[in-house]
């Protein structure tokens, strides 16, 4: 009974370690479509490339080098994207999930924000010209709600 019981705890906790504890955007099998997270900081964002990449959070990123894929692995939390890669502005006005054009993005206060963009819905052009911290404050309030 003790063993079953074992099993059954070590199961649940290798169930846990690789499970995603938010919805990542995942579109083409990585987070933010294969761009490396790290390269936005440095304000170029590159596509990752296969032979950089590493798993956090049961989720699938690529780097553009092996420094990049360092610098991650270092501090993840501070390179992921913000609503788990999907667009602020979407986040922040319906409360929806929306894919981003990975090359649409704002650091603001040290963090990484993704848009839509297509056609005339370029939505950074939208959160440039509304207020970009309310709409963070909406956004972090509706992501809570929304991020699983």
């Amino acid at each position: 009974m003790i063993n079953k019981f074992i099993l059954l705890l070590s199961l649940m906790m290798c169930t846990y370690g690789f499970s995603q504890t938010i919805d990542y955007n995942t579109k083409n099998g990585y987070a933010v479509q294969g761009y490396d997270v790290v390269s936005y900081f440095d304000k170029t964002p590159l596509e990752g490339k296969e032979e950089f990449f590493t798993t956090f959070d049961g989720v699938k990123f690529k780097f553009y080098n092996a420094k990049n894929l360092k610098r991650f692995e270092e501090s993840p939390f501070k390179y992921l994207p913000k609503y788990g890669g999907y667009c602020a502005y979407a986040v922040a006005v319906n409360g929806k999930k929306v894919n981003v054009d990975p090359e649409t993005y704002e650091i603001r206060n040290g963090k990484l924000y993704l848009f839509y963009n297509k056609g005339k819905n370029n939505t950074l052009e939208f959160w440039l010209d509304e207020s970009p911290e309310e709409l963070r404050q909406k956004a972090d309030e509706n992501w809570e709600h929304i991020k699983n």
